[in-house]
């Protein structure tokens, strides 16, 4: 396992409320000893005017899978996990149903990490998109505004 400590989807489920998670349906799945899969729903939320899945949300999945994943692997009370670089190859179209993210490391690193997630479409298995997420490890005092802190026990 490569996680700081065992997580559950029940112990992550706080992590999507109230900010953009919550707001396009987007549900943690599981939690494999090196991997962090998750849905987001094709819809009114998360689709462009011509009816498919938005990049943008393929970007929104990728991030939440990628930054959860990398502030798994780090002790929250002395580090924060944030989002340096996103790159996205949107491959395919879906237009109804879910798509899967499944988060896998590229590279966990004292300073800096790398995240792929490889979207697929839930109905087909097909894949959908392929997303890359560069993560700082940051001292948890560089950050000025600790009010967002997460503590979860």
């Amino acid at each position: 396992m490569i996680w700081f400590k065992p997580y559950t989807i029940e112990m992550l489920e706080g992590l999507r409320n109230a900010n953009m998670g919550q707001h396009v349906g987007f549900e943690f799945t599981e939690v494999g000893d090196d991997f962090l899969r998750g849905k987001l729903p094709v819809d009114y939320r998360t689709t462009q005017p011509f009816g498919i899945l938005h990049g943008g949300a393929n970007c929104v999945l990728s991030e939440t899978l990628g930054s959860v994943a990398a502030w798994m692997t780090i002790d929250s009370n002395l580090y924060r996990a944030v989002g340096l670089e996103i790159n996205c190859n949107h491959i395919r179209a879906v237009t109804e149903g879910n798509v899967i993210g499944t988060c896998t490391p590229l590279h966990v690193g004292r300073r800096t990490q790398v995240w792929q997630t490889d979207i697929t479409e839930e109905a087909t298995g097909k894949r959908v998109a392929l997303s890359r997420l560069t993560i700082a490890i940051i001292d948890q005092g560089t950050l000025s505004t600790q009010k967002h802190h997460i503590h979860l026990q």
